[in-house]
């Protein structure tokens, strides 16, 4: 089994890349790092780099996680190749680019590009001082998109260490620690990263997100709201390229794995929000 530790960042293709830099700055609230070329490293807590955009096909996402050893990292690409899974080594360029000593590339059953990494860079002391002040507190999690959630629920669950903490109809939202959710799947006839979650720090930052963004005509999607899975109040927002983003805060957390046992909602508005704020989002609503 892969034992997944944690996600690492989100890397995102857009045809412009200073629109892009600019809106993750000055509306998400997230840290410019570095520009090397085409792309564009941004950080949303104290790691080295949680989202980078590059000059490229907006279809284009990838998703990193990381391994604890590099015996792990050699254990995975032995089991994905067993299962069936092109296994892609990085090569010293791309780790170079990816701020790791080592990584392995995949497909997962949907066709989402997954890496995982060993011994990825951390910010190097440096504090995270974010484009401008939103509370965020740490890059939490990601809505994956699945063309068949039961098939890709057996492949996480099974291949890798996620459990799952509750459904939405079909889409499970899945654990590797103690957070409720660090992927969600949800269908979907095309593969990619369908939204971006960052955590704050309280309902305050939420609201004060909600006035600053409809003020700046960003489109509020979904929220303000309270999740009756997870318990977090939640606010999502359409980014660049249609990408949706996302802050959340009161997020549950799993500690007795024994004893939990996951919840079905209904895939409605009820299933996603307790207080009836209702879902302009296709993955929430087809």
């Amino acid at each position: 089994m892969i034992n997944l530790h944690d996600i690492r960042y989100v890397y995102l293709g857009t045809r412009d890349l200073d629109s892009a830099v600019e809106f993750s700055t000055t509306m998400v609230g997230l840290q410019f790092a570095r520009r090397e070329g085409n792309r564009v490293y941004l950080r949303g807590d104290n790691r080295d780099h949680t989202l980078c955009y590059f000059e490229g096909d907006p279809a284009d996402h990838t998703v990193g996680f990381e391994l604890r050893t590099a015996a792990e990292l050699d254990a995975a690409a032995s089991e994905l190749e067993n299962g069936g899974h092109r296994v892609e080594w990085g090569t010293p360029e791309g780790c170079e680019m990816r701020r790791c000593q080592r990584y392995i590339a995949f497909r997962d059953p949907s066709g989402n590009r997954i890496e995982l990494v060993w011994r990825p860079f951390d910010g190097s002391g440096r504090r995270y001082f974010p484009g401008r002040d939103a509370g965020i507190t740490d890059f939490s999690h990601i809505g994956l998109c699945s063309t068949d959630p039961v098939r890709d629920e057996a492949f996480w669950t099974r291949v890798c260490n996620a459990r799952v903490s509750d459904w939405i109809g079909a889409a499970p939202l899945l654990r590797i620690d103690e957070v409720h959710h660090k992927m969600a799947l949800f269908p979907s006839k095309t593969p990619g990263v369908q939204h971006i979650n960052h955590q704050v720090a309280d309902f305050n930052d939420i609201m004060r997100a909600y006035y600053f963004l409809k003020e700046r005509n960003v489109r509020i999607v979904f929220g303000p709201g309270r999740h009756p899975t997870s318990g977090a109040i939640f606010l999502y927002f359409e980014g660049p390229d249609g990408m949706v983003y996302e802050y959340s805060t009161g997020v549950k957390r799993i500690t007795d794995e024994t004893n939990h046992v996951p919840r079905q909602f209904p895939f409605t508005p009820e299933g996603f929000c307790m207080w009836g704020s209702k879902p302009d989002i296709p993955a929430f609503r087809d």
